[in-house]
């Protein structure tokens, strides 16, 4: 009996050992980020979508359930990279030559090179066209990319700008090139043939497999353009969801069931191919999702580009078999620029030398024990840019402030423990709570504006980047074909 017991603690100790070291463990990393989606997915009690892989690996995670980031893309995006706000980081906007992340900073994908890392990215990067700006030369050694903020995009407002995705992928917004489109892999651009989000999580399985194969750790960040508009799906996606009785069948919701076969795909290949033992596995999304429709802001006020709830909360699931509970929920506020310290401390890559002051936390201390982590109370600002150097003479619900407690939307103050749909506005009954919030962000974002060093950039140029380096290639030495290698 005693030998039983003994080898039962044995057992229980290596399991809690398991779940107690995660510094420095070095796990390969699969960061798949959507672009737009928000809360749309039938386990978080939408609806219509269908979901079922992953809401199975929803089931099977780690689920921060008050996780935040910005309301829109590139911002996002930066404050991932850096570790920082994406004002510190120089985002304040998804175009105008303000969604180039600055230069002096350090991106956590090029401490992990240094750790011995191979990094890749598959789909949206949006922090920067330009040559110095582009992955290839903040941290990923492999690229397979569109341009601008979507396939297709070029815009053209009051003033030229750079943001333009390649020539033969624009056209009228119905028409974007989210079948067949031509992207960017490393140095060359390439013709690609099958539909958007198919080819993305292909060429970052395929790459996975061949890490696999080499033996080396990697960081995959597989960043989809979709669901994002212009709202393009596979014709068979929209015709599932109106077989099962659907009378409206919804491009984006298509275009969610489209990702969620992919992601289906790609645990079934990691478990094929004997890699979840060491593969740390994320989802979540770069903001709410857009609009005022019922059917996909779940509930709130608002979506997308805005900073109440509906705009920047959003789900993450983070999955490590043997290694991370399963089935728990973690109500802790977390935020995007906690992913910085998480996955350095994660790889082991040192952080002690970067140029710019890390504003995040790392998630470790929750991931293996959330039940008895330390996690003090925090603030989290969050800005729309291009308001002008005053917050004061912005529109008032364009900025907020979150505690663990509440949300402060300009003048509007929700308890969020007791309204997280943000429905009654207290502030007539804190008064002192707004008072105190609102000087703390005007504070704040007084000690931003130095950052801020995009908000008067100019393109003189009539091309933006991507147009001039397709013009090139094409007369140069074509446009050749391209396909991922087999994951079969």
């Amino acid at each position: 009996m005693r030998v039983f017991i003994n080898l039962c603690f044995i057992a229980f100790s290596i399991l809690n050992l398991q779940a107690q070291n995660l510094k420095g463990s070095r796990p390969n990393i699969v960061f798949v980020m959507t672009d737009d989606q928000g809360l749309l997915l039938e386990s978080i009690g939408h609806p219509i979508v269908k979901t079922p892989n992953l809401d199975k690996f929803a089931e099977n995670s780690i689920r921060f359930t008050n996780f935040y980031v910005s309301p829109n893309c590139a911002p996002t995006r930066a404050a991932i990279m850096s570790g920082v706000h994406e004002f510190r980081a120089a985002v304040t906007a998804t175009h105008n030559e303000q969604e180039r992340m600055a230069l002096d900073l350090t991106t956590f994908p090029e401490l992990l090179q240094k750790e011995g890392y191979e990094t890749g990215i598959f789909g949206k990067w949006h922090l920067g066209d330009l040559e110095a700006h582009l992955p290839k030369n903040r941290g990923f050694s492999e690229v397979l990319m569109h341009g601008a903020g979507g396939i297709g995009q070029r815009e053209r407002g009051v003033k030229i700008t750079s943001y333009a995705d390649f020539p033969p992928n624009q056209g009228e917004r119905k028409n974007a090139k989210y079948f067949n489109p031509v992207l960017l892999h490393n140095n060359t651009i390439v013709q690609t043939e099958g539909y958007c989000t198919d080819i993305f999580f292909n060429a970052a399985l395929a790459w996975i497999k061949e890490q696999n194969t080499k033996e080396k750790p990697f960081f995959a960040y597989i960043s989809t353009n979709a669901p994002h508009s212009p709202l393009i799906a596979k014709p068979e996606d929209l015709k599932r969801m109106k077989d099962r009785g659907v009378e409206k069948p919804y491009p984006r919701l298509a275009m969610i069931e489209n990702i969620d076969d992919n992601f289906g795909v790609l645990m079934r290949k990691l478990k094929q191919w004997n890699m979840l033992d060491n593969t740390l596995v994320i989802f979540t999304s770069d903001n709410g999702a857009p609009g005022s429709d019922p059917n996909f802001i779940q509930g709130h006020k608002t979506g997308k580009g805005t900073p109440y709830e509906g705009g920047v909360h959003v789900p993450a699931f983070w999955y490590w078999k043997g290694k991370l509970k399963e089935n728990v929920k973690i109500n802790a506020l977390t935020a995007h620029v906690d992913l910085y310290k998480t996955f350095c401390e994660l790889t082991g890559a040192d952080t002690s030398k970067v140029k710019q002051e890390l504003e995040g936390r790392s998630l470790i201390p929750l991931l293996e024990n959330s039940n008895k982590a330390t996690w003090n109370p925090r603030v989290l600002h969050t800005h729309r840019g291009n308001l002008g150097p005053d917050p004061r003479k912005s529109a008032n619900k364009m900025w907020s402030v979150r505690t663990d407690r509440w949300r402060l939307v300009g003048k509007e103050l929700y308890d969020i423990k007791k309204d997280p749909y943000e429905q009654k506005d207290v502030a007539l009954d804190y008064p002192e709570v707004v008072t105190k919030l609102s000087k703390k962000h005007f504070d704040w974002y007084e000690s931003m504006i130095p950052y801020m060093i995009n908000q008067n950039n100019v393109w003189t140029d009539s091309k933006a980047p991507f147009e001039k380096l397709y013009e090139t290639q094409k007369a140069e030495r074509g446009i050749p074909k391209w396909t991922p290698a087999s994951i079969d």
